[in-house]
């Protein structure tokens, strides 16, 4: 036998067979709810986790961590911006680009895009655009006066149009916003009248968001300067951050910078005060709250051990009295058991984080064999922006879930614990 002694007879009445079968049962049930209440937490954060990441990977894959232009989104003299942006800590790409609405043509088929118009040998440092492309198709393809066009997947899908076929990119002439003096006339209906352009698919890409997939083109920026008229003009440049975390800070420098040489028409915007940030917090509170609703699994179950120790408690009062008449304190009593019912917590939670692990390990084969058991899909691209998830296992939220698992444990075993302490020998001993 070994010191201290509460901790002792503790864990031998946890090992002791038991005549009363339903005492066993009600502990067996409240370990196994604890392991239920684990594995399920850190299987939900662990998906919220890598959704929250497919998200956030995608979004700022396709888009930029900064983006700085001048009102009315045109930027002048962008090379020279790009040189001056690219001294700025933490940027390690900036890239220009136009952005504008259009209108694609195949056909009898029309569809809205944003059409965006890049430098290809910029742009593949910006983002993960150029994994996504279809081979043999390839960012490179887009070249200066061959008018080529990448379009989403389900754009093309929707325009029915391959690799080589060739569309009608459709787009309003831009009408002048200035006063007219006397000397000026109106504009004509020729000058009025939409831009017309033949452009040549030479590929597609795929993100897996909805958004992107179905309503994204890329064309090379001299062609879009060409068909747009814009000069030296572009409608920003994006910059690539080596810590994307640090996207405020690089704007506020960018900032100070520009209006440190007297130029206070800079628009910065970065991806946390854009609309993705949006969704990006609305995935983290999803998280939380997911995570009070689920922790009451543990709760209930941690406080089944509550009835347990109870049960416990009454089935060895006579064992407790002898104890008593020995000289063990109330103290001693109590201990015994709040090591017993910890210990059950503890069983419960290292079982239930040892199979949460596991399950969350392999949640990207579990699914796609449910989806094909149940013949159903559910990661809709419409609905949850991807259609593919892995499961990000965080050290932190395991460790979080660990230590609220074994503090609700510990919490339930208080009272019945208390409880034990309070028998009176003499009135516990006097029928036997």
């Amino acid at each position: 036998m070994f010191k201290p002694l509460s901790t002792f007879i503790g864990l031998r009445y946890t090992r002791a067979k038991r005549d009363n079968h339903f005492v066993s049962f009600i502990s067996l049930a409240s370990m196994l709810g604890i392991t239920l209440g684990v594995i399920v937490l850190i299987t939900v954060l662990s998906v919220m986790n890598g959704y929250e990441e497919g998200i956030r990977d995608r979004y700022l894959g396709m888009f930029s961590h900064v983006t700085v232009s001048e009102t009315g989104w045109q930027l002048e003299n962008w090379q020279q911006r790009q040189e001056q942006v690219l001294k700025t800590k933490h940027v390690i790409a900036a890239a220009p680009f136009i952005e504008k609405q259009v209108m694609l043509k195949q056909g009898n088929e029309v569809r809205g895009a944003l059409l965006e118009a890049v430098l290809p040998e910029y742009e593949k440092n910006i983002g993960t655009l150029s994994n996504a492309i279809a081979k043999p198709a390839q960012f490179s393809d887009l070249k200066a006066g061959e008018n080529k066009i990448i379009l989403g997947a389900t754009l093309a899908k929707k325009l029915q149009v391959e690799r080589g076929d060739s569309i009608v990119l459709l787009s309003p002439k831009s009408i002048k916003t200035t006063i007219l003096t006397e000397s000026e006339q109106p504009q004509s209906a020729e000058d009025q009248a939409p831009l017309l352009k033949e452009f040549i698919v030479a590929g597609t890409f795929k993100v897996d968001m909805q958004q992107l997939d179905s309503a994204a083109a890329y064309v090379h920026l001299q062609d879009a300067v060409d068909l747009f008229e814009m000069g030296d003009k572009v409608t920003g440049l994006r910059i690539q951050l080596d810590d994307l975390y640090k996207a405020q800070e690089v704007s506020d420098e960018i900032a100070a910078a520009s209006s440190a040489q007297g130029n206070e028409n800079y628009l910065i915007s970065n991806w946390k005060t854009s609309a993705n940030q949006n969704l990006i917090k609305a995935i983290q509170l999803q998280k939380t709250m997911l995570f009070f609703v689920l922790i009451l699994i543990i709760a209930i179950a941690a406080f089944n051990l509550v009835s347990t120790l109870i049960m416990m408690v009454t089935d060895k009062e006579s064992d407790i009295a002898i104890l008593r008449t020995l000289g063990m304190s109330p103290a001693q009593v109590m201990r015994i058991f709040v090591v017993q019912g910890s210990l059950l917590g503890v069983l419960g939670t290292l079982l239930g984080i040892a199979l949460g692990l596991l399950l969350a390990s392999n949640v990207d084969t579990i699914i796609p064999w449910l989806e094909q058991l149940l013949d159903t899909h559910y990661l809709r691209a419409e609905v949850h922006l991807i259609t593919q998830i892995e499961a990000k296992i965080e050290t932190f939220d395991v460790v979080i879930i660990a230590l609220s698992a074994l503090f609700l444990s510990i919490l339930a075993t208080l009272f019945p614990a208390w409880k034990a302490s309070k028998v009176q020998p003499a009135e516990s001993l006097r029928y036997e």
